[in-house]
């Protein structure tokens, strides 16, 4: 048995034909998420928006389709498969199966799993904020003749300075801060560091909210594949947001502007904001249940 935040679970023993269709499930909505990018990766194109989950994250489309249990589970039969290759498995209670081998991982990932569970918790225990407007992206450009992308500003180089001139600038996520422009720097409530990350994670960052799909990543085996899958849905929805209410023009690629420089934009972003903080503290609270039971087998099977 497992003990998890308290409640006794049962370990769980999936046959053959169960988990070969969980595995196949996943495998086939990972390629309907992906199938996008990778048509135009082979052809060489690129897309200011949806390209970001690939090339900042630097996680490939393979990576999303390996589909793990997470922990407390074994898989019947699965040491004569393919699977008894991959790293991070070991056999399981039963003779011919296997299961994740929480220990190893935890125990060789001690730093990364701690650093991971701080930022995570530390963004559930603190109350959203959704005053920043998403004026990240035009801090990026401000006062800046060279550009990221490719792609036109809405407002031209002259009324995106001056967007940012009205606003105040308020951005808690040092990897979105540390894009700003030299100019945008000092405009800012504060200067975020690497260190103060957990300190300064909160709910409301549409940046910290596709990062959930990062700490997914990180946490490799641990994480059961839907999660995985539905952290970078929710990266994708969220990346959408976040260019559609940046500086750029990107009507010709399906995003029409949320104009955050009127209060209709600002309300309409600060909605779909809230949204997507919401699902991003559900997500966050699987991950620390799946953290908990791989801690759970590990003690039990220890």
């Amino acid at each position: 048995m497992i003990v998890v935040e308290s409640a006794v679970l049962e370990s769980v023993v999936l046959k053959p034909a169960e988990w070969r269709a969980l595995a196949a499930a996943h495998e086939e909505r990972a390629d309907a998420l992906t199938a996008a990018h990778r048509v135009r990766a082979a052809r060489g194109e690129k897309h200011p928006i949806e390209d970001f989950l690939f090339t900042y994250y630097s996680y490939k489309p393979a990576v999303l389709r390996r589909w793990h249990p997470g922990g407390g589970i074994e898989l019947a039969e699965a040491a004569a498969s393919p699977r008894a290759d991959w790293r991070w498995y070991v056999g399981g209670r039963d003779p011919g199966s296997l299961r994740v081998d929480t220990a190893g991982f935890l125990a060789e990932k001690t730093l990364l799993v701690q650093g991971v569970e701080r930022i995570v918790r530390s963004a559930l225990g603190r109350p959203a904020g959704f005053g920043c407007f998403g004026l990240h992206e035009w801090a990026m450009v401000y006062r800046q003749a060279d550009r990221r992308h490719e792609v036109p500003l809405r407002l031209g180089q002259a009324g995106t300075d001056a967007v940012v001139d009205a606003h105040d600038l308020r951005c808690t996520h040092f990897d979105a801060f540390r894009f700003f422009t030299d100019e945008a720097v000092p405009r800012n409530r504060i200067q975020p560091t690497r260190e103060e990350q957990a300190a300064l994670e909160q709910p409301g960052c549409l940046h910290a909210g596709m990062d959930v799909y990062k700490w997914a990543i990180k946490l490799g085996p641990l994480v059961p594949g839907d999660l995985l899958l539905d952290a970078f849905q929710l990266a994708s929805d969220i990346r959408r947001l976040d260019m559609a209410a940046s500086p750029y023009d990107l009507r010709a690629w399906g995003a029409e502007p949320v104009a955050i420089e009127t209060a209709a934009g600002k309300a309409e972003y600060v909605r779909r904001q809230r949204g997507f903080s919401d699902r991003a503290q559900g997500l966050r609270r699987r991950l620390l249940d799946a953290l908990e039971l791989a801690r759970a087998e590990t003690a039990a099977v220890g």
